[in-house]
């Protein structure tokens, strides 16, 4: 699959700077890039690698193109233009519709003609896949659950019960959607389970990372709004309400019944303790613990920066002082 510097320009509605004819057949960075690859610029800290790039065509600023001596494709915004110009050359096999022989599919549920079932599938009682939905080998599809139309499962999803995708959701392998939430209640010095009652509900063109983790909720339902983007080895507990176009980088965490706005960018390792709320456009920087609500957009951290081992005993040290030392000042100032 190759396409000229024109070609990309006029699908991408950008604008050519250099040769309008060459050709590239692939993406590359600009370190590895040859005269057949198509790189991008977008962080400024590469931009001394634009010199050294062989690459045929990069994409770029109007800024970074001034001057440029080689093909560039100017973009207001770089790294979404190459999104969409590095989407063209992903070779995708079509679903080919139809159920495997080894798939088991109970009686009650229902699976569109031209849904795709794959190998060692299984798919429980009142469910329902619809029309162009993917199901990759050893997808558990519980009771009552929807896979809308146009979703993709890949390898090992388990939807456990009640779950209900919208339309064109991804879900990478491992992900187990609609397992029990961490519901309990202490009587007599024993733990007494809290029967989790509610579902999972997935807006249109989410995605779930691999080996994720959502639970369905206890009473009401735990909900990703549309668009939200979910990465690797997260765990979305209990009635969790996510808004739509909101993502979180792998590894992070939200307890139970909290609820962060549209547009939030949650950081990889980072927390969220049970039963708070973010507002829209929070930013919540990589490990850190939200401990309260969030009522204000902006970018929020937490935790101490990294430093030697040597410095950061004696900084641990210091912190146990900090009440006694603000009881000095304090009676300080009040003298």
């Amino acid at each position: 699959m190759q396409f000229s510097a024109a070609e990309l320009a006029r699908r991408l509605d950008l604008a050519v700077h250099g040769d309008p004819d060459i050709r590239v057949s692939g993406v590359a960075t600009l370190a590895r890039a040859t005269r057949a690859s198509l790189g991008f610029l977008a962080n400024p800290r590469y931009r001394p690698q634009l010199a050294e790039t062989q690459a045929g065509i990069v994409v770029m600023g109007a800024a970074d193109a001034e001057g440029y001596t080689g093909t560039a494709l100017v973009a207001t915004d770089p790294y979404v233009a190459f999104a969409r110009a590095a989407a063209l050359f992903e070779a995708r096999v079509a679903p080919a519709p139809g159920i495997h022989a080894s798939a088991a599919i109970d009686p009650a549920a229902v699976v569109h003609p031209g849904a795709q079932v794959g190998a060692f599938a299984s798919i429980g009682a009142r469910s329902v896949v619809e029309s162009g939905a993917v199901l990759g080998p050893g997808c558990v599809v519980g009771e009552d659950c929807v896979v809308g139309a146009d979703c993709e499962l890949g390898a090992r999803v388990t939807l456990v019960r009640r779950v209900r995708l919208g339309r064109r959701v991804l879900i990478h392998p491992g992900a187990v959607l609609g397992a029990d939430g961490f519901g309990l209640a202490m009587d007599a010095g024993r733990w007494l389970k809290v029967p989790q009652l509610g579902g999972v509900v997935v807006g249109d063109d989410c995605e779930v990372g691999a080996n994720t983790t959502i639970d369905r909720g206890a009473l009401d339902d735990t909900v990703l709004e549309d668009d939200v983007r979910l990465d690797n080895q997260i765990q979305i507990g209990h009635n969790v309400h996510i808004g739509a176009h909101t993502a979180m980088a792998g590894c992070s965490a939200v307890a139970g019944s909290a609820r962060i706005g549209r547009y939030c960018l949650i950081g990889g390792g980072a927390g969220v303790l049970g039963h708070l709320e973010l507002c829209d456009r929070v930013i919540v920087t990589a490990m850190s613990l939200v401990t309260h609500s969030i009522r204000e957009p902006g970018e929020y951290s937490s935790g101490t920066p990294l430093m030697d081992n040597r410095s950061w005993r004696k900084s641990a040290a210091r912190f146990k002082q900090l009440d006694a030392l603000a009881r000095r000042l304090g009676a300080l100032r009040d003298n």
